[in-house]
């Protein structure tokens, strides 16, 4: 039996909502090993975030390098990296470990306001680690921090895209659910452009988003499957999470990661 294994590099969430808690949820769902390395701890819930605890160095480096070594990794994904010390030891870890298909969620300020990327960080993402990057997967306000540019429309985040493609990644994707309408998805591999749209499901109950987005994409990419194949499951994934809400907690409550396998049972 071939198991696919998917490692997840960010921090935790207490509420379970985000996080390396709704990256091994999918992972699970998706079928995908998966696997943690914790570079914070968050005291947090669906109203806000209580208090962060970066890890050591030391600590990072030893999880990376426990599981590539021995369980090895199909795909990886970072999430919460909030200092640039963590993301250029990450990187380099990645780098050294040869461990292929990374995606990076540039997670950067949590659904109640509470900032998860220090400023003076986001030119150590842009630098170490985007250039490792298989996907890149920003919402419009990380497109925006990302590139200094606002975007409102479609057009300009196909700007952004090309914009960001330009710091190395392979592939970009523009996440427009901070847009009117339906939820349009841009995907650009440096030459074309794929639209991914669902219809928009009006909730507050939208924590974890883009953790479980993107850990759907890596679930995907550890099996083998093709940039534009995973970012289309992954598209299917969230949109069943976010339809199917839990209703739990008193602010931002977190997506169904049950959701989208019960969904699959259905059609079969």
């Amino acid at each position: 039996m071939t198991v696919s294994r998917a490692l997840t590099i960010a921090g935790s969430d207490s509420g379970g909502g985000a996080g390396i808690q709704a990256d091994l949820k999918t992972f699970t769902v998706l079928g995908v090993y998966g696997m943690s390395a914790l570079t914070a701890i968050t005291a947090q819930n669906t109203l806000g975030v209580h208090g962060i605890y970066n890890l050591p160095l030391e600590a990072i480096e030893q999880q990376i390098d426990a599981v590539a070594t021995d369980i090895g990794v199909d795909a990886v994904k970072t999430g919460m990296l909030s200092q640039a010390p963590i993301i250029e030891r990450v990187a380099e870890r990645i780098k050294a470990n040869n461990i292929p298909n990374l995606v990076v969620d540039p997670v950067m300020v949590a659904k109640g306001g509470a900032r998860l990327l220090e400023q003076d960080s986001q030119q150590a993402l842009i630098r170490h680690l985007l250039p490792l990057a298989t996907v890149i997967t920003p919402n419009l306000p990380e497109a925006e921090v990302l590139t200094g540019r606002t975007i409102t429309t479609v057009e300009e985040m196909k700007e952004a895209a090309r914009h960001i493609h330009s710091f190395g990644t392979r592939y970009v994707v523009v996440k427009g659910g901070h847009l009117d309408g339906d939820a349009l998805d841009i995907l650009f591999d440096g030459e074309t452009f794929a639209e991914f749209v669902a219809p928009r499901h009006e909730t507050k109950h939208t924590h974890g988003t883009g953790c479980t987005f993107s850990a759907a994409i890596t679930s995907e990419l550890a099996k083998g499957a093709s940039v534009h194949d995973a970012v289309t499951t992954a598209k299917h994934f969230i949109t069943c999470a976010i339809q199917d809400t839990l209703g739990l907690g008193q602010g931002h409550g977190p997506t169904n990661h049950w959701a989208y396998g019960k969904r699959q049972h259905q059609l079969i």
